[in-house]
């Protein structure tokens, strides 16, 4: 049997000042991403770049 293979997304979400609020722009983020066939696998909060990383994955 073959193993499976995945392509992978990382996305970063920073603090920005006049954009909307993180939470919404994270929202945003896994409906665009949910929408063309990438499931979340991850979440990595990273305070060095004030923000969210988003680790995402679908069949390669």
């Amino acid at each position: 049997m073959t193993a499976p293979k995945w392509t992978h997304h990382v996305t970063e979400i920073t603090y920005q000042l006049f954009e909307a609020p993180t939470r919404q722009r994270i929202q945003d983020e896994l409906d665009a991403r949910g929408a063309q066939g990438w499931e979340l696998v991850a979440v990595e909060h990273d305070p060095a770049i004030l923000g969210t990383r988003l680790y995402f994955k679908r069949p390669a």
